[in-house]
């Protein structure tokens, strides 16, 4: 990339399996948002699948100014032939979640998706199912207070997330906030691939947990913790137990396996998913996390218990 310092975070497509069936789509060109600098950048993996190049650099200011959006995570691409971007904050680092829509074709970035009264004060990954018209999105936390480093106290302050917020997909409005607790921080968040299964799994970093969320018979949706991996007591780090920090999340084509990513104890684990309310580890392969912790990541930690 020509910058520095831009933070590249999740990368998205122009078209994808929402646009299933629309001969007219073609699924070339990689969408590449920035979480520090706000930029997107539009990838051509078309012209030769061998040497993808730079097709277009989407600037800041263009986010800022017909958004009022900044720190850019999650990009997915729409069945309508347009481009979400999920964001975290204002351009001043406040707190004001949002989403940026940009056309699939010319890259142009047309607004906001969230209608005015209904913006968040926090948003990280999101995640629909038009079958059930609705959209579900995580919280982080307020951009200013993290970009510097995690501050455990700030957990307690208001800071961090701790909701899944459900939106109605067609009116762009939100509709309901599921409270997952203090200190929960909803991460990454997945829908099931069968389009008329209506359970998704989204994990909880700092608790080492994963969420269930299901809709209920009245039409609400709820979620419970189903998984919750213990913490590693450690020395000379910023808590006295490290957790394990179960960050992004790969759920198999055919429902049957949830495959999710321990960041900081370093291992890759395993789920059977096929009862969403009883996921059972069936699999786990561990890269000496031990090693790692100690060498790599936080080279002060002095005891660190397996």
């Amino acid at each position: 990339m020509p910058y520095i310092k831009d933070e590249l975070h999740h990368s998205g497509w122009n078209a994808c399996s929402s646009c299933f069936g629309d001969t007219t789509k073609k699924r070339n060109r990689l969408v590449l948002p920035c979480f520090s600098s706000s930029r997107i950048y539009v990838v051509d993996t078309g012209t030769d699948q061998r040497a993808p190049r730079l097709y277009k650099v989407i600037e800041p200011r263009e986010v800022f100014q017909k958004c009022d959006l900044a720190f850019l995570h999650t990009s997915h691409c729409l069945g309508c032939g347009e481009i979400m971007i999920s964001a975290m904050g204002d351009p001043r680092g406040n707190a004001k979640g949002g989403f940026a829509v940009l056309d699939a074709e010319t890259f142009e970035v047309k607004g906001n998706w969230e209608r005015p009264t209904h913006a968040p004060l926090q948003v990280y990954d999101f995640w629909y199912q038009p079958r059930y018209n609705v959209m579900i999105s995580t919280e982080l936390a307020v951009p200013k207070f993290f970009v510097t480093g995690f501050n455990p106290a700030d957990l307690k302050k208001g800071r961090y997330g701790h909701c899944l917020n459900v939106w109605d997909w067609t009116t762009h409005c939100l509709l309901q906030s599921i409270d997952l607790g203090e200190e929960t921080v909803p991460f990454e968040i997945r829908f099931l691939h069968n389009p008329n299964a209506a359970h998704g799994m989204v994990t909880c970093p700092i608790q080492g947990a994963v969420f269930h969320f299901y809709k209920m018979q009245d039409g609400s949706w709820t979620a419970d913790k189903v998984i919750e991996i213990p913490s590693k007591k450690v020395s000379g780090w910023l808590l006295p137990e490290m957790p394990a920090f179960n960050t992004d999340i790969v759920i198999s084509l055919d429902d049957r396996f949830m495959y999710m990513s321990n960041f900081i104890h370093g291992d890759i684990r395993q789920y059977d998913i096929t009862n969403p309310f009883r996921p059972r580890l069936v699999g786990q392969s561990s890269i000496r996390y031990h090693t790692a912790v100690r060498t790599a990541y936080f080279p002060a930690v002095l005891k660190f218990d397996p």
